[in-house]
């Protein structure tokens, strides 16, 4: 899959300026550059990553005016009973975010991908929540997601999600930017609810996914670690 093909079609229909479409391809390198370091940092291959040719924003409801800037999603796509997970990657985060911002993101994101495969390996996905407040799901991310420390083995990495992901992610600089080159061009813009934000895969489909029991075993092992971590920050 070429991570570019829907950018590439966007630009081809005229939706996407040539100005935009010229930095964003340039400035893909910044997204391998950032796979690579993590796959190397964690030992695990990244899942399959695209940039979306639009502005992700999500708000608790239609008629609400609070909404957040989602800069990338984890998608789990399920196609001929073939199970995938996708890393959505929005093209304003691309074009207008800084290396350490953009890295952070595709980490935290990672973080997501082995969430979402513990609970598929551990049949534990029906009885997810749904939050339809901003506050709320931020502070249920931060307490669901493995510890960064026990699964990035690279103290630069680190120190980027630490900074970017105090209590949920917030870049003023590059929202102001996005603002004005993208929102302020009239750029694709997308608008999600919280509540289509989540996932929901019935117990037959679960069943069908197979994951290596190697891949289980190391998810595992990074959960109990994660585990010990947050005691020792209770207690």
């Amino acid at each position: 899959m070429d991570p570019l093909v829907r950018f590439r079609d966007a630009h081809s229909k005229g939706i996407i300026p040539d100005d935009v479409f010229d930095l964003t391809v340039k400035r893909f390198p910044i997204i391998v550059e950032g796979i690579n370091r993590i796959e190397k940092a964690s030992g695990i291959q990244y899942p399959v990553a695209y940039v979306e040719p639009s502005l992700v924003i999500s708000s608790p409801s239609p008629n609400s005016y609070e909404y957040g800037i989602l800069f990338a999603r984890t998608l789990p796509v399920l196609f001929d009973d073939q199970f995938q997970v996708v890393i959505q990657i929005s093209a304003p985060l691309v074009a207008y975010g800084l290396k350490g911002t953009i890295h952070a993101i595709l980490a935290h994101e990672f973080l997501h991908f082995l969430e979402l495969i513990r609970k598929i390996s551990k049949m534990d996905l029906l009885s997810d929540e749904i939050s339809g407040n901003l506050f709320e799901n931020v502070y249920s991310d931060e307490t669901r997601l493995f510890e960064p420390r026990v699964v990035f083995k690279d103290r630069t990495l680190l120190n980027h999600i630490t900074k970017r992901f105090p209590a949920g992610f917030r870049d003023y600089k590059l929202e102001d930017k996005v603002a004005k080159f993208w929102s302020g061009k009239n750029l694709p813009t997308s608008n999600i609810s919280l509540d289509s934000n989540t996932v929901k895969l019935s117990a037959e489909s679960i069943s069908k996914i197979k994951i290596s029991p190697t891949f289980i075993s190391k998810i595992d092992q990074l959960q109990e670690k994660s585990l010990k971590i947050r005691k020792k920050k209770l207690y």
